[in-house]
Formats: C-alpha cells, sequence, structure tokens
C-alpha cells in the first residue's frame, strides 16, 4: 500500500522544484548556483531540473493555478520575503491543489494498482485528517 504523500514526495516535489527553479532562472535571470541557494537545493539538482532530467514524472506547467503558486513563490523567493516555512508551506498547498484536482490520481495508480481511481475520493476529501 502506498499512501498519497509517499506519490507526492517521489514525482510531485520533484516536478514542484522543477518548475519554481525554471522560473528563477529563466524569468528573474538568476543563476542556477543562485537558485539553488534560494531553494536549499544544489546546484546540480538546478542543472537536472533544467536540462529535464529530473522532475518530469508530472506534468504541472499547463495547470493555471498551480502556475499562479509558483510565480508567487518565485517572485517572493527573489524579494527574500520568503521563508523556509513559507517555502514549505507553498510545497504543500501546491501538493494539495495537485490533490484536489485529481492530478495526483494516475501516479498513484502506478504506485499502487489495487487503488480504484474512479471511486477513490481520498484527496478530494476535505478533512485530511480524518479517516
Amino acid at each position: 500500500m502506498s499512501v498519497p504523500c509517499e506519490v507526492a514526495v517521489k514525482c510531485v516535489l520533484p516536478a514542484v522544484r522543477a518548475i519554481i527553479a525554471k522560473e528563477l532562472t529563466t524569468k528573474h535571470g538568476l543563476k542556477q548556483a543562485e537558485a539553488a541557494k534560494l531553494l536549499g537545493l544544489s546546484q546540480p539538482a538546478i542543472s537536472l531540473y533544467n536540462r529535464e532530467m529530473r522532475g518530469k514524472a508530472i506534468n504541472l506547467e499547463g495547470d493555471s493555478d498551480i502556475k499562479r503558486h509558483v510565480e508567487r513563490t518565485a517572485e517572493a523567493l527573489t524579494q527574500g520575503s520568503c521563508s523556509r516555512r513559507d517555502l514549505i508551506l507553498t510545497y504543500c498547498g501546491i501538493c494539495r491543489t495537485i490533490r484536489a484536482k485529481g492530478l495526483l490520481c494516475e501516479l498513484h495508480k502506478a504506485f499502487d494498482p489495487s487503488i480504484d481511481i474512479e471511486t477513490c475520493e481520498l484527496c478530494a476529501n476535505g478533512n485530511p485528517f480524518q479517516c
């Protein structure tokens, strides 16, 4: 059995980091080392994200809600107004959005074929702490 958060850590978090890194290096003109420092990652990780060798398990770039989160996060990071706590909360917020939209379902099924994505409402549940 795998839980959605396991799939998110393996697939969604790298994809989110990749699009934030891309936003920082392209739109904001940061060097890879600068983007890495802001994200708490290594410069080689940013290079892998930019070359699309990591963070491509799920394509999130076409989603307007995710794009809005990413743009705000990149802006806050470059202005120095995004703490580590804020960044963590942003990752969690983006993940909740992805889960609520059903964007994680196919990936989750790949990790756990026993899941019936047609009837599963785990991620759409309004209270994530209620069984």
